[in-house]
């Protein structure tokens, strides 16, 4: 069974200064896509929604709770790839400092994993492409497809939190590509990748912080 690593826990707001808001940990350790248990009955009841706005209970809650509940509140959506929690970049990129985490496109969508999976073993595919990578998550080591520092929001926090808000401000990659992946699957390949070493941006870059 993989350990989580989990980081130190976070004040209800920010976590002094650190830039990492409150809300992100509970994100990180709820458990999506149960059955709502106030719709049984109903034919998208499954807890695949998040609100980042209040302290809701229970955290995860659907789609006819948010119509009730969370109308005219900030609503994220999770989904699933490989039965492992994704969310879209453009779902958390104005609230999250995403730099440095590895994205993903599924479903023509660029993604980012909430914590870290097992490495894949074994003599398939996804274990050779594993094995070949030169790059790797900084916190759990598995490795990625470009040259990016974290596998998922859940490493970059447990950096974050270890560190502090701003340790290696100079990150190789960036959150404007992503490798592809076939709907559900991860394949080999960038299209649209992190930005090759060497190349360099113009203009003085700005970044935001990991909270909001």
């Amino acid at each position: 069974m993989m350990m989580r690593r989990v980081a130190p826990p976070a004040s209800e707001d920010d976590s002094s200064g650190s830039g990492v808001p409150g809300w992100l940990e509970a994100l990180l350790g709820t458990r999506f896509f149960l059955a709502c248990a106030a719709h049984p009955g109903s034919p998208r009841n499954e807890c695949n929604m998040f609100c980042i706005d209040c302290r809701a209970t229970p955290a995860a809650f659907c789609y006819y709770c948010r119509s009730h509940r969370h109308a005219a509140h900030r609503v994220i959506q999770i989904r699933r790839s490989s039965y492992h929690d994704v969310v879209r970049v453009t779902e958390v990129e104005d609230v999250l400092d995403i730099a440095g985490v590895q994205t993903y496109v599924i479903n023509s969508a660029r993604v980012l994993f909430l914590n870290e999976r097992p490495q894949p073993r074994g003599a398939g595919a996804a274990a050779g492409k594993a094995a070949a990578s030169p790059y790797n998550c900084e916190i759990c080591g598995r490795a990625l497809l470009d040259p990016f520092r974290f596998c998922s929001l859940g490493c970059k926090l447990v950096d974050t939190k270890t560190h502090g808000h701003g340790h290696g401000a100079t990150v190789v990659g960036n959150v404007d590509g992503g490798s592809e992946a076939e709907t559900e699957t991860e394949a080999g390949g960038s299209k649209n990748g992190a930005r090759p070493q060497g190349r360099r941006r113009k203009g003085t870059p700005h970044r935001a912080p990991f909270g909001s």
